[in-house]
């Protein structure tokens, strides 16, 4: 007698045990690996501001923007992968303290790369397909912007569980986001039809401008405080007081760029009144961000002859500098004078160099498998993200 034979069940028998999880690779990828992204996109568009013309410069940055837009899709796809196999860990990455912040750093992302498409991408792309993609990436990065601006702080008051001491130059990510973009949105402004198209994206940018100033207004002095009264971070942590660097570098950038897109936007008072809140704003915080580069450097040494190994804080070298590189080119534009040019080529040095550095240690790190590795606490230790039951 001739059987049919059985199929196979699609679920492992109880003897087997548990399945393993689908692409483990990914199940410790977090959103902080969106720095990346950031740090390579800025590295091309800070390039492409800077004051006189070096042969082939463009062409290197537009190419530095490629990569940016590269990377930005392999992490979306990646990170997709995280959420539908490893939901648990990204639910882990809400409720732990120390990662949830990073989620500001999928909107700043996809805001730099969309800013680097009109700024660079242009010139392979094309202008209508430079916009189409700029507009898609300003509007979700946005929205993911300001959502976590919220949920993020949110998170930590009713859910995370944060000791005295704990405050960390991190919780500005979340927070810098809208700043974002208010710096990249008046990119936009001139390829709207006139009138109240352009002026409300401009003054919604310049709503931005604020959420972002006002709060980091107020965490500020808290990270600030916790540094001056509980002492250094520790070494891993260091590289994060570079994050301070950017919403300054990033406002000062964003009031250079109201000026720039405000005449023949708004009304002639304001338009010229934007020109001088650029000089009167950007000057005093480019002054303050230069002193704080020089005090997160120092701190940075003394970690690095204590012992601090390379991990993706270091990525924090990036960002903010290239913002501060941008900066000073609008003061730069608004001033008229050379030593905010000359501030400009230094700083962007500065970036390349902490880009290249970065870049090279991630890719060794990847090839070995040691930046995708689980954590391993001490035996004994607790888990570093606890969340509030009540």
């Amino acid at each position: 007698m001739v059987t049919a034979a059985q199929p196979r069940s699609a679920s492992p028998s109880p003897a087997a045990g548990p399945s393993l999880p689908r692409f483990p690779a990914v199940r410790h990828l977090g959103p902080n690996w969106y720095a990346c992204v950031m740090g390579t996109a800025i590295v091309g568009t800070a390039g492409a501001a800077l004051p006189g013309h070096v042969p082939g410069l463009r062409a290197v940055c537009t190419a530095v923007w490629a990569l940016s837009l590269v990377l930005l899709l392999v992490l979306l796809a990646a990170r997709s992968l995280h959420w539908r196999h490893h939901r648990d860990q990204g639910r882990a990455h809400l409720l732990d303290p120390a990662a949830a912040p990073f989620y500001g750093c999928l909107s700043m992302a996809l805001l730099a790369v969309g800013g680097g498409t009109l700024a660079l991408g242009r010139d392979w792309i094309g202008t209508p397909a430079a916009v189409a993609l700029d507009t898609v990436l300003f509007t979700a990065g946005t929205a993911i912007g300001l959502a976590a601006a919220v949920a993020v702080p949110y998170l930590m008051a009713v859910r995370h569980r944060i000791e005295p001491g704990q405050a960390s130059p991190v919780w500005l990510l979340p927070l810098v986001a809208p700043m974002v973009s208010a710096a990249v949105g008046p990119l936009l402004v001139p390829h709207l039809p006139p009138g109240q198209p352009r002026e409300t994206l401009l003054l919604a940018c310049v709503a931005m401008f604020g959420v972002s100033l006002f709060a980091t207004l107020v965490t500020l002095p808290v990270v600030f405080g916790r540094l001056l009264t509980g002492g250094p971070l520790p070494l891993a942590l260091t590289p994060s007081l570079f994050l301070v660097l950017g919403p300054l570098g990033q406002s000062t950038t964003a009031a250079g760029k109201f000026a720039d897109a405000a005449p023949g936007v708004v009304p002639a008072p304001y338009a010229g009144g934007f020109s001088v809140f650029a000089v009167l704003y950007g000057v005093p915080v480019m002054g303050f961000a230069l002193m704080w580069l020089a005090l997160a450097a120092a701190h940075v040494v003394r970690a690095r002859r204590q012992g601090m190994g390379f991990s993706m804080t270091w990525w924090s070298f990036t960002f903010p500098v290239g913002t501060c590189v941008t900066g000073a080119r609008a003061l730069a534009r608004e001033t008229g004078l050379a030593v905010y040019d000359g501030l400009s080529v230094a700083l962007y040095a500065l970036l390349v160099a902490a880009w290249a550095v970065a870049a090279v240690r991630t890719a060794q790190g990847l090839l070995s498998g040691a930046l995708l590795a689980g954590p391993r606490p001490a035996p004994g230790a607790p888990r570093p993200g606890t969340a509030r039951t009540t």
